[in-house]
């Protein structure tokens, strides 16, 4: 049995050595002068030595230890020299699948548009990949995150942090479910992070439509911004579907636009009743545009559609950007619409809407679409009336 002083004073010969511990442990000592820790075992009656390390960077009760262990796989019959190999191998991938690695096989699967993928990747290598981009994505944990994210609502705002996490959330979800992650470091964090306190703006009234869209219509901007957003007004459609719409998808004598699932958020296609407003309105830009593929075609780019950016800049141009947004035209015709005492289904199949309670969802497939031309053209008429009611006020 070895001692420290055995093994510090052990001499290099003419030829290799070995100093015997006990259980299989060997000090072995190379004619260069180095000393080798040795376990000599034995699996399926064959004899073999796995190196443990070098003394004395390896000391004795280390070597013991170890020992131990590989003692251990090979009673269970793990061949250690084959264990350590594909442990090898192991941790190669993992270092390799790293945390940027498995975001972009994420935003890969979503069948988001390529635009809005590309936004999305553009706050992870703002936001998160100079932090936690090139490490182990199994090796990632919540601490770091909540760092990261912390640092985040300083630096970005709360908003953005807000999003980083939904993001960060979901990455390591599909690690977790590819066996690349233990588990998600992404919690909840009701306390620890600041609070969200960006409130959706709330419904317009009645004086304020017709404010709003006489505002816009005598903006004086490109003729093609104001029918876009006359267009989504007139079909409470989401701004980026009304501004990419495409001639294919329009039937102006049957009043009704078929906007594709691919452009859908719930990716469903999307049947629109148009009012007898809207189909003029078309009807007036077909000359103009209809030898584009889209009905507002970028003014730089004629083969891509108009960004609905382009909106938001005039809203910041007429003052309303802080009172109104796009997309509030949903929130804003919903609640009029209800008003007016139209039935919720009805509205909701307008908005496009996915039921949210699935067995209903699987069973109820009407899209109510008489009722929803019938409330379309008198929700138009309204418009209508508010605009000239506001032009009047303002002879």
């Amino acid at each position: 049995m070895l001692t420290d002083a055995h093994c510090r004073n052990a001499k290099p010969r003419e030829k290799l050595y070995r100093l015997k511990d006990f259980n299989g442990l060997y000090l072995e000592v190379k004619p260069s002068g180095t000393k080798a820790w040795r376990y000599r075992y034995k699996l399926n009656n064959k004899e073999s030595m796995f190196a443990l390390g070098n003394y004395p960077d390896m000391g004795l009760a280390e070597a013991r230890e170890q020992c131990d262990g590989v003692r251990k796989q090979v009673k269970q019959g793990i061949h250690p020299v084959v264990h350590r190999q594909q442990e090898k191998a192991r941790l190669i991938k993992e270092a390799a699948c790293t945390f940027e690695v498995v975001a972009k096989e994420w935003l890969a699967l979503k069948s988001w548009e390529a635009v809005t993928k590309a936004r999305r990747l553009n706050m992870l290598e703002r936001v998160v990949f100079p932090t936690i981009g090139s490490l182990p994505v199994r090796q990632i944990s919540s601490p770091t995150i909540l760092s990261l994210l912390l640092n985040s609502s300083k630096e970005n705002g709360v908003t953005v942090a807000a999003e980083a996490k939904r993001t960060m959330f979901g990455i390591f979800e599909l690690a977790c479910e590819t066996f690349r992650a233990d588990a998600n470091p992404v919690h909840q964090w009701r306390e620890a992070l600041p609070k969200n306190k960006t409130q959706h703006k709330r419904a317009l009234n009645t004086e304020e439509i017709g404010k709003l869209l006489t505002d816009f219509a005598g903006h004086g901007g490109n003729f093609q911004t104001i029918y876009a957003f006359r267009l989504m007004w007139l079909t409470l459609t989401r701004p980026n579907e009304a501004v990419c719409a495409e001639w294919s998808e329009l039937d102006l004598e049957s009043g009704v636009w078929k906007i594709q699932a691919c452009r859908m958020k719930n990716r469903r296609e999307h049947t629109v009743p148009l009012p007898r407003q809207a189909i003029d309105l078309l009807k007036a830009l077909h000359p103009i545009t209809s030898h584009t593929k889209h009905v507002f075609p970028s003014r730089d780019d004629r083969s891509k559609p108009m960004a609905d950016a382009t909106i938001r800049q005039a809203l910041k141009k007429l003052g309303w950007a802080t009172k109104y947004s796009p997309h509030g035209t949903r929130t804003t015709g919903s609640t009029r619409l209800n008003e007016l005492g139209y039935r919720g289904d009805v509205i909701e199949a307008q908005l496009a809407h996915t039921e949210p309670n699935s067995v209903r969802r699987s069973y109820n497939h009407a899209t109510y679409f008489d009722e929803r031309r019938e409330m379309m053209q008198r929700w138009a008429d309204l418009l209508d009336m508010l605009v000239e009611k506001t032009l009047k006020q303002r002879a």
